[in-house]
């Protein structure tokens, strides 16, 4: 099978689905009549697109600002977490327990704090979106470095290798795969961290963001303009989830066989 062929066999049958989706969708909203502050149409809800395009790409751009920062700040402060809970077996024991807080506490709560302690605008939604993703990155970090070859590692040690080297030289490459999982998982959490940040930390008007518009929509019962904005959230999460798959494959294709 040719790599053209691959990759149509498995973009089609998500296409497929959602094209699906789409025309149950328009039928259920025309069958039953449901008015359009409800529910309205896939059709409705592409001409909003469009008549709103420029707002929205504009709306779209301040969040991905928002989402790629919050995201490389969570992958460089998730790694290094992650790093060293491995090397201090006393931290992991102690710390890392309380990271799973950064999953348990919903952001919506502490996303009025973040406005508090950080201001409206940039900052407050950067940290409400690597507070959200960074926790998946020190997981597949602390993972990979835990599962590191016993036998490689045995070597290092005879080789009387220093803890901070073996990382380095051993450990980080080891634990790549993993940590590329964790940041497919963050990419999609840290769309998210934005868009609920903005809902409370963002300004409106000609600077809103996605989040701002969808709040501001919603009080007006502009369903329609709701959906447009999640439309657009939906292919920013998307866009990053592939550039990271991307850069993964890049990054492994020539040595690890999940590459391949």
């Amino acid at each position: 099978m040719s790599r053209r062929t691959g990759v149509f066999a498995a973009v089609w049958p998500p296409l497929l689905v959602v094209v699906i989706l789409l025309v149950l969708w328009e039928l259920v909203v025309v069958v039953f009549s449901i008015p359009e502050y409800l529910l309205p149409t896939p059709m409705a809800v592409g001409g909003t697109m469009i008549d709103q395009w420029p707002r929205l790409i504009a709306a779209t751009g301040r969040t991905a600002t928002a989402t790629l920062a919050g995201f490389g700040a969570s992958a460089v402060l998730g790694v290094v977490a992650g790093s060293l809970l491995s090397l201090v077996p006393l931290a992991r024991r102690g710390v890392y327990p309380l990271t799973l807080l950064l999953q348990m506490v919903p952001l919506v709560a502490i996303a009025p704090m973040l406005v508090i302690w950080f201001g409206i605008g940039l900052p407050s939604v950067i940290v409400a979106a690597c507070i959200v993703s960074i926790f998946p990155v020190i997981a597949g970090t602390l993972d990979g470095l835990q599962s590191v070859d016993a036998g490689l590692a045995e070597m290092f040690r005879i080789q009387r290798v220093g803890r901070i080297r073996t990382w380095w030289k051993l450990g980080l490459p080891w634990s790549i795969p993993s940590v590329i999982t964790g940041l497919r998982i963050a990419a999609g959490l840290a769309v998210i961290g934005a868009i609920v940040g903005e809902f409370v930390g963002a300004y409106g008007g000609e600077r809103a963001p996605l989040g701002a518009i969808i709040t501001s929509a919603l009080k007006q019962n502009q369903t329609a303009t709701v959906f447009a904005a999640i439309g657009m959230a939906s292919a920013l999460g998307f866009l990053l989830f592939g550039l990271v798959n991307l850069g993964g494959w890049l990054l492994l294709r020539r040595w690890h066989a999940s590459a391949q």
